[in-house]
């Protein structure tokens, strides 16, 4: 089994080319999820809660997406999490793509088309997590919370994330957010997908150092 270290890294050496990896991952990451969201077949559960307070404020999806990532950021407070550039670029960038494209793409009601978007927007996302997260720069909010419950719980990663979304699908459907085949593909694709695209985008270090791995089949 081999493994990825993702410990954040400070920008130190090509920053340039660091920095454009961060900002492409994200915007992909945007891009996926406004596909997501006009496909009409079910959202991740992030994005079911994102919807239902879309459906209930009448604020954009990037707004409220960017609300809920300021919020989940106060709870690293007593988790003792440390924001890093990935993450507030995370907050700013994905917000705008995803209104950029939702803005672009109708929702889609011919079920060719609803596939399509479907699994595309699955595998962008895929792509997109492994791009972003790879660089190094600091987790995004929904990520740093579920690290930091694990530190502090004790309680193993997965553990820790199966909870949190679990907590947050239902509130999300509760609202009215979408909840379909599209949440089932995406709960068992994205994360093996992830997992087989991490080894090709992930910056390491140039010097030995204590590892925080995640195992790669």
């Amino acid at each position: 089994m081999a493994s990825v270290d993702l410990s954040p890294l400070t920008i130190r050496h090509a920053p340039a080319r660091r920095s454009a990896q961060l900002l492409l991952g994200l915007a992909l990451y945007g891009v996926s999820t406004g596909m997501l969201s006009r496909a009409l077949l079910g959202l991740f559960p992030w994005g079911v809660l994102t919807e239902g307070l879309v459906n209930r404020t009448g604020l954009t999806f990037g707004t409220i997406t960017a609300i809920i990532s300021v919020c989940v950021m106060l709870l690293w407070i007593p988790l003792r999490q440390r924001p890093g550039i990935g993450t507030i670029s995370n907050i700013v960038v994905i917000s705008v793509a995803v209104d950029a494209t939702r803005a672009i793409l109708p929702d889609q009601h011919a079920l060719g088309w609803q596939i399509a978007l479907l699994v595309g927007g699955v595998a962008l996302n895929a792509v997109a997590t492994a791009v972003y997260v790879g660089v190094r720069l600091g987790p995004g909010p929904r990520d740093g919370l579920m690290t930091g419950l694990a530190a502090r719980t004790g309680r193993s990663i997965r553990l820790a994330r199966t909870g949190i979304e679990i907590t947050v699908l239902a509130a999300g459907w509760l609202l009215g957010g979408t909840v379909g085949v599209g949440t089932v593909l995406y709960a068992l694709t994205v994360g093996p997908l992830t997992q087989l695209l991490l080894p090709l985008v992930t910056w390491r270090s140039a010097e030995p150092r204590p590892a925080s791995t995640v195992p790669c089949r």
